[in-house]
């Protein structure tokens, strides 16, 4: 009985922070303060611009950026993962704001946070290691496209449309350019771009985005560019308080509350199994994860963020790649990321409203491209062509239309992919009965099933077997047999019976221990002629038939 309670404990304790967290902390500090302070100016127009987008407004995005990323990198279970709110996320709400008001965000954000702490809790983390290589890829691919194609706005000095398709908001925002302010946006995404590209060669130890982001405000400034600013920001925090419970709208609210949990959860694990992956400027991954850990994380971001009037919150993986690029190591560049921004809230608004819109759109077209590995991509298109078509079409439809749809369909496929390569692993063999011959041999057919009996192979096995002539007895070997679920053995059921029917004698051999139960449950065994049909080894299966065909020979010469 004490078990119990030191189990318990442990389950908990997993999903607690631990020195281990900032075991390293003492060697990266530097590398890891100066990502944070990259990172939190990169979040803060995405922070505001995706409240807007969503209906709830700036400040909303901004409180949900500030406390759940703090609340994330502390809890989480990514030692670089920055979380935040993010463009998937917008697809979600805005619709949810459009029914039932921009007062049902925050209880919203409780909910779904709620949830995702039950899928963290429950273990349901691990499944994203299910999730095959090449979709996992599309789904950066795509994730990275989105990224750059969100920029395109910022680069040609022009406003995007909420809740349109960011291809199309690229492409009407590029043919909404107007002269001079985009040939001024571009030349400062041109040059943000050159400065991170030539200090990450030559200068390692500079945080490139950081400092293109200074030199390109400074020559906005001098030159007095008329180009888009950050803009006015809010001044503080409000004070944390509880939604109102109502019962009718918690109704209304569960069905979203599902939709976001899901996304929170699904785009917060492939975030941060893709940042474990990514090397920092020193060319070394940043290491493992804690899935489970990091949906309780990401759970409890959610729920602050809904106390103090925030949105619902994942981790973001625009974010999360200039952390990395930007040389975090540790939690701490996370939580950084997060005091910068309430930093920036209550002391430096003014001067951060003048930074170009520009300069944070080249930052991420930049970490857009470094995203995407040309020697993953090539390893992937030369693999096979399931595989590849798999991490093409997840990619298209992130683009084309959102992450879930992207994930579902890249799964699906992928599982089709591969239950048509089981199945053609699987099949039926014609033998030669073993031994010297004996008369009547002829009139015997055996047959050794192989691989795995399932859906997807049971009917062609089945038309294979049904399909033979001038044949009184069918000895069905079932010890290779691997697989078996129900559709396999209702299927053996159908061929027993189809050649019974025909007076043909069914003998079975070799049923594999594990698969006894099943057979005897679906009724393979009752639809044989007489149970004794049933044999071990095959020599005793050979003999048996031989005596039917005899004694049907002396039958019909009687």
């Amino acid at each position: 009985m004490s078990a119990t309670p030191a189990a318990a404990a442990r389950s908990i304790t997993r999903f607690l922070p631990s020195r281990k967290d900032y075991a390293g902390v003492a060697g990266t500090w530097r590398t890891d303060l100066l990502a944070g302070i990259t990172v939190g100016i990169v979040a803060l127009p995405l922070a505001l611009a995706f409240g807007v987008s969503s209906g709830v407004g700036a400040e909303a995005g901004l409180i949900t950026a500030i406390v759940a990323g703090l609340v994330a990198a502390v809890m989480g279970g990514s030692p670089v993962q920055v979380s935040g709110p993010t463009g998937a996320m917008v697809v979600v709400l805005a619709p949810v704001v459009a029914v039932h008001g921009i007062g049902s965000v925050a209880l919203l954000s409780l909910m779904a946070g709620l949830l995702v702490c039950a899928l963290g809790f429950s273990g349901l983390g691990r499944a994203v290691a299910f999730i095959p290589w090449p979709v996992v890829e599309g789904f950066t691919l795509g994730i990275a496209a989105i990224i750059f194609l969100q920029q395109v706005p910022l680069a040609t000095g022009t406003s995007g449309t909420p809740g349109h398709n960011t291809l199309l908001a690229a492409v009407e925002a590029a043919a909404g350019a107007a002269s001079p302010t985009v040939l001024f946006t571009l030349a400062l995404v041109a040059g943000v771009a050159v400065v991170m590209v030539l200090v990450q060669k030559l200068f390692r130890t500079i945080p490139a985005s950081l400092l293109a982001v200074l030199l390109a405000t400074a020559a906005a400034e001098f030159l007095q560019l008329d180009v888009p600013r950050i803009g006015p920001l809010p001044h503080s925090l409000p004070a944390p308080a509880l939604p109102a419970l109502d019962p009718a709208a918690l109704g209304s609210l569960a069905m979203p509350a599902v939709a976001v949990a899901v996304l929170a959860a699904i785009e917060s694990l492939l975030s941060a199994r893709v940042a474990a992956g990514m090397a920092g400027p020193d060319g070394r991954p940043t290491g493992a994860y804690s899935p489970d850990r990091e949906l309780m994380g990401q759970g409890l971001a959610s729920i602050a963020a809904g106390l103090f009037g925030g949105m619902p919150a994942t981790g973001a993986i625009a974010r999360t790649a200039v952390n990395v690029r930007s040389g975090a190591r540790t939690r701490l560049a996370a939580t950084v990321h997060a005091v910068v921004l309430l930093g920036i809230t209550y002391l430096a608004s003014g001067i951060v409203s003048r930074i170009p819109l520009a300069a944070l759109g080249g930052v991420l077209m930049v970490t857009a491209v470094r995203m995407v590995s040309r020697r993953t991509v090539t390893a992937i298109l030369r693999s096979t062509r399931a595989d590849a078509a798999v991490f093409v079409l997840t990619a298209v439809i992130t683009v084309a239309f959102d992450l879930i749809v992207a994930i579902q369909i890249g799964l699906a496929a992928a599982a089709l992919f591969a239950l048509r390569t089981f199945a053609s692993l699987s099949g039926v063999q014609r033998e030669e009965i073993p031994g010297p011959p004996a008369e009547g041999d002829g009139h015997i057919a055996l047959f050794r099933l192989d691989g795995a009996m399932f859906f997807g192979a049971a009917e062609r096995i089945l038309q294979e077997i049904s399909q033979v002539k001038d044949v009184q007895v069918a000895i069905i070997r079932l010890s290779q047999l691997r697989m078996l679920d129900a559709t396999g053995a209702h299927a053996l059921v159908e061929v027993i019976s189809a050649l019974e029917l025909r007076g043909i004698t069914v003998l079975l051999k070799g049923v594999r221990p594990d698969h006894l139960d099943l057979v005897t449950n679906v009724g393979v065994i009752r639809s044989l002629r007489h149970h004794k049909h049933l044999f071990e080894e095959l020599p005793d299966a050979v003999e048996h038939a031989r005596s039917h065909v005899l004694r049907n020979a002396a039958a019909a010469s009687a």
